[in-house]
């Protein structure tokens, strides 16, 4: 018998004083059985850093020739493809030919993801912009969501300030290059 996804059910009050988004939004979100809390949690703040009109999740991991997030233009055109995690070499290459920009934010080890990139053909890597989460944001993030979670989040210089469950969690969202 094959296991089914938990959906999650978000309220967020965001504030992203760096871009200067302010959005109170419900989001849904499927966390499929091979998915860590941590992954789901990192998709969820990519979304929220990343927050703009056309903004959507897709698929992701159910089907993978597809951007954790996708932002499209008014006329349905990919413009943002937004990957969380630790994306190959081959998927990078095809999404910066298919797409104006391509962003990864990842809860994983940055140096392990460039070891696996160096060496590799990426078109406009040196326009990729990689998003580290710090770990134990993420690791006390995933010990406070329920089913049914209210975040308020709020990102000022590259800080992160989260509320939830009446508790604060704070952390940096540090930004490194692909090379």
């Amino acid at each position: 018998m094959a296991l089914t996804a938990t959906i999650y059910a978000f309220t967020i009050d965001l504030s992203d004083m760096d871009r200067g988004v302010y959005e109170t939004f419900d989001l849904r979100v499927a966390q499929q059985p091979s998915e860590t809390a941590e992954y789901m949690l990192a998709r969820v703040l990519a979304y929220c850093l990343e927050y703009t009109e056309g903004i959507a999740f897709t698929q992701g991991i159910a089907a993978g020739q597809e951007p954790a997030i996708a932002i499209r233009d008014l006329t349905g055109r990919l413009t943002t493809w937004i990957d969380v995690g630790m994306p190959d070499a081959d998927r990078l290459h095809r999404a910066s030919k298919s797409t104006d920009r391509v962003v990864i934010y990842t809860h994983r080890n940055v140096a392990m993801l460039k070891q696996q990139l160096a060496g590799k053909t990426v078109h406009r890597a040196d326009e990729i912009a990689i998003y580290e989460f710090e770990r134990p944001l993420l690791d006390t993030l995933a010990g406070l969501i329920e089913r049914r979670t209210a975040l308020g989040v709020v990102k000022t210089e590259g800080q992160l300030f989260i509320e939830v469950a009446g508790q604060s969690v704070s952390g940096r969202v540090i930004e490194h290059s692909m090379r």
